[in-house]
């Protein structure tokens, strides 16, 4: 019987980059047993103290079969634990040291333009997440979720406002879920839930982390506020069709507008000024499953004997 593999996951307390480690470490779950253990560094830190901190944490755990990280905050300390047991590391970003120093890079393609570079890198489409394989129950209703104002997009509460209704009016025979997010501006949801009773509100800050896989499991269509990335390719990688809410974009050329831009020309997502309320939501080419992707390459090239 082959025993667990042992993971450390280098975590630098921000969710977003905990959750692409726990979706990479969650695939390989699916392939065989894994224990994990996190290391957790504080992503204000120095380098040097981040490096003290995983170095000290380390001696109280089972030796790892594999560490993984992201964020830039796990950096010097990947490279000094991989050092220190002879273990190889996976990266879940774009390094700001050579990509070299890693045994993986698992990168964004919008991040790498292109380049691809060391043959370390793995491009992936978006960053990796913990949403799991689409089941065999039938999918119903629909899911809204909200992100918010960034460097990449603004905010018109209006147009969304307008384009919800629609939404949810053209799908009035379904139920309709919405949340919002860290980012989400104050009040917004609630504004929301006012103006199309329709709609069953979710406050981010009352869901518990299992509870938006479990709801992209259930929908038959999800609609993404556009600022939102991640919750895109969450979206993508549960096997719903996938619609894009209105935001205005403020970096029309950023690596931002560029990615999704490539996914509406790919057909992977549909804008809401594309969309017309006498048909369904066109359903993408594929569904990503770039955690599974990229566990099989983890297991390829760095876990086999």
């Amino acid at each position: 019987m082959t025993a667990p593999l042992h993971i450390w996951i280098l975590s630098d307390g921000k969710p977003g980059h905990e959750n692409q480690s726990l979706g990479l470490t969650e695939a390989l779950g699916r392939r065989r047993e894994v224990r994990i253990s996190k290391i957790k560094l504080g992503g204000k830190n120095s380098h040097l103290s981040c490096l003290k901190t995983a170095w000290l944490a380390s001696e109280a755990l089972r030796p790892p079969g594999l560490i993984i990280g992201a964020g830039h905050a796990t950096h010097a300390a990947m490279l000094g634990l991989t050092r220190k047991t002879g273990v190889p590391c996976v990266l879940l970003m774009k390094p700001t040291l050579p990509s070299a120093f890693f045994d993986l890079c698992l990168i964004p393609e919008h991040d790498l333009r292109g380049r691809r570079g060391a043959d370390c890198v793995i491009p992936t489409k978006g960053a990796l997440n913990r949403v799991p394989p689409p089941g065999t129950a039938p999918r119903h209703g629909g899911l809204i979720l909200l992100g918010g104002p960034s460097a990449s997009h603004g905010w018109d509460a209006e147009a969304l406002r307008s384009a919800i209704d629609a939404i949810v009016l053209a799908g009035k025979d379904r139920p309709w879920r919405i949340t919002d997010s860290r980012r989400s501006p104050a009040g917004c949801l609630e504004a929301l839930s006012r103006a199309c009773p329709a709609l069953a509100a979710y406050p981010h800050a009352s869901t518990g982390r299992d509870w938006l896989p479990q709801r992209l499991a259930e929908a038959a269509e999800v609609w993404v506020t556009e600022d939102s990335v991640s919750m895109i390719y969450e979206a993508l990688s549960s096997g719903a069709r996938v619609g894009l809410l209105p935001a205005p974009a403020l970096k029309k050329s950023g690596r931002i507008a560029r990615g999704i831009a490539r996914l509406v020309d790919e057909g992977f997502v549909t804008r809401f000024a594309d969309w017309s309320p006498d048909s369904d939501l066109s359903a993408p080419p594929r569904i990503l499953r770039e955690a599974d992707r990229c566990a099989e390459i983890v297991i390829k090239r760095l876990l086999r004997a």
